[in-house]
């Protein structure tokens, strides 16, 4: 539904404990609203259970500067801070970024316009897709990447980063949405763009320039535990989305629990012949070369078939578009599964100087088994998805222009 007349936008911007930085970028988001964006904007500052002087320069900004108010709200929480405000604002587009503005300001525009045409219902900041230049510690990187790649095992999503601080919603999707979100901390925007999802709405990416806050205040081992709990309850969700389906008229798509549970077992059945025909081809190949030879190449011709099969009966995927591509991302997964089996193998024959044929055969396909967690995540979340980065970039600072004045 496309946004008549004069379209209005909230921005959000969630504090708790922010008296330094609050005040210059308040200012400079501001600056950029009144002179380099195209709607009318308004800033709301969301104090979450401050204790320094957080609240008391959020109220002179608000003073100071027309188009910004503040909020105070008792109890800390990002989830609940913006849950609230968004709730209770009558702004058509309702947006929130991060006080430190990581993100290039210019990916705002962007960021609401796909909102304000009607064309999505959700639109995200990523720092994972093609086109975004990041700057970010290793360690961050490696995190985020890993918990997005988690997200697509486990919950079969379809959005690339949960976690950007970086993203807008149409008030009248807020308004079906929020009620149904439990979360009122980090998870809440993971858990909001799978409900999105789940109920067939669209979803916009804009890959973004962004820049590591090196005074960030998350706690990532708190942060982890709690998201892997949020996980575990969403995939367990009976939450009832069809109504939201209905108002907005979105398609009905499939249950996610039930698509996800039939990728799994048409996997497994591949897996269970792939099994079994690598078991038959090393024992034709033991015959005639040395253990760790049969193994290589009985592992090489079934990972081939292997991928090739789960490829089209599995994920779906039909055509020969990208299908080098992905045979070639099927062998990464394959050299994870031979450095397991070959480990295993150098193991048995440490302990056993002759050990049998079917005592080697058991410890082989035992190594197989463990090694298809690993190649299912790895299918899922990176060999069939084009989209897909084939490896990090990890930028410096003199490549990203404009995206911070401190």
């Amino acid at each position: 539904m496309q946004i008549s007349g004069h379209p209005r936008v909230e921005i959000v911007v969630p504090v708790k404990n922010e008296e330094y930085d609050l005040g210059p970028n308040i200012r400079r988001l501001r600056e950029y609203l009144d002179t380099a964006f195209p709607f009318a904007a308004e800033v709301c500052i969301a104090d979450n259970g401050s204790t320094d002087a957080t609240y008391e320069i959020g109220c002179l900004l608000a003073t100071e500067l027309p188009g910004v108010r503040v909020v105070r709200i008792e109890q800390p929480g990002r989830g609940r801070a913006l849950k609230q405000v968004w709730s209770s604002s009558d702004a058509d587009v309702l947006a929130y970024m991060d006080v430190d503005l990581s993100t290039n300001l210019n990916a705002l525009l962007p960021l609401v316009a796909p909102l304000v045409a009607g064309h999505s219902d959700v639109a995200i900041g990523t720092r994972l897709a093609r086109g975004s230049r990041v700057v970010r510690r290793p360690k961050r990187e490696v995190i985020s990447r890993g918990y997005n790649l988690l997200l697509r095992a486990t919950l079969a999503t379809g959005f690339s980063d949960a976690q950007c601080g970086f993203k807008a919603i149409r008030r009248d999707v807020a308004v079906e949405l929020l009620p149904l979100v439990q979360d009122t901390s980090w998870f809440f925007d993971t858990e909001l763009l799978v409900l999105a999802e789940r109920a067939g709405l669209r979803i916009h990416e804009v890959p973004v320039d962004w820049v590591d806050d090196l005074d960030s205040r998350v706690k990532i081992a708190k942060t982890v535990a709690e998201d892997l709990r949020g996980i575990v309850r969403l995939s367990r969700s009976t939450v009832d989305l069809e109504p939201v389906r209905r108002t907005f008229g979105r398609p009905a798509i499939a249950d996610p629990k039930t698509a996800l549970a039939a990728r799994v077992l048409r996997f497994c059945a591949i897996g269970v012949l792939s099994t079994l025909a690598y078991a038959l081809l090393y024992l034709v190949m033991r015959q005639a070369m040395p253990a760790q030879v049969a193994n290589l190449l009985a592992l090489l011709v079934t990972a081939i078939g292997n991928t090739a099969l789960n490829r089209r009966v599995t994920f779906g995927v039909r055509g020969g578009r990208n299908r080098v591509r992905h045979q070639l991302r099927g062998l990464v997964t394959f050299a994870i599964g031979w450095s397991l089996t070959a480990s295993s193998l150098w193991l048995l024959h440490t302990a056993t100087a002759v050990p049998a044929r079917g005592l080697e055969i058991v410890v082989l396909t035992a190594a197989n088994l463990a090694a298809t967690l690993v190649r299912y995540s790895l299918f899922a979340s990176w060999v069939f998805d084009d989209d897909a980065p084939t490896l990090p970039t990890f930028e410096t600072p003199a490549l990203i222009d404009n995206t911070r004045s401190h």
